[in-house]
């Protein structure tokens, strides 16, 4: 009888042991996953936003690989907990807003400049935080913006004079 119960003991262990490891293998692999479609994202929208901000301030249609954006965007939706992907669609939204401003052919405004800038340095701040969030819940907010828009103070010598309008 000692035989049969340690065999069976045997062979439960086996299978809660490849059960939890399959399990700690699938967490792993998520976990990756999600880092490398967040980096993706986040490396992709840096290219548009510059290049956004290059039309806008030197009054000509942008160049943006928009292609490469909506795949990172999009592949970013198949690994992303709801915070994150509420966040990355937030920060979309705010560059889609960017592109009809930079190609709008009319008078350039500072302050929808000003303010479109500020949309998209939160955004992206917002989108860093879920995504830390989602990859470690131990990891701590980070208060400040690293990359991406500049600050305002980098863009404003450059942005359009004010006019009485503004």
């Amino acid at each position: 009888m000692s035989t049969s119960v340690g065999a069976a003991a045997t062979v439960i262990g086996i299978v809660v042991g490849g059960f939890f490891g399959r399990r700690s293998q699938n967490q792993q692999w998520l976990r990756d996953t999600q880092t490398a479609a967040y980096g993706a994202f986040l490396k992709e929208f840096t290219a548009v936003e510059i290049d956004l901000r290059e039309a806008y301030l030197d009054d000509r249609p942008n160049n943006a690989d928009w292609p490469s954006f909506n795949a990172a965007l999009t592949s970013l939706s198949l690994v992303a907990d709801r915070d994150v992907a509420n966040a990355a669609g937030d920060l979309a939204d705010a560059v889609g807003r960017f592109a009809l401003l930079a190609a709008d052919r009319g008078p350039k405004n500072r302050n929808d400049l000003q303010q479109i800038m500020a949309d998209l340095a939160s955004g992206q701040l917002a989108f860093v935080n879920a995504a830390r969030r989602s990859l470690d819940g131990s990891q701590q907010p980070i208060d400040r913006q690293l990359g991406g828009p500049p600050p305002w103070r980098e863009i404003e010598p450059y942005a359009p004079t004010p006019t009485s309008g503004d």
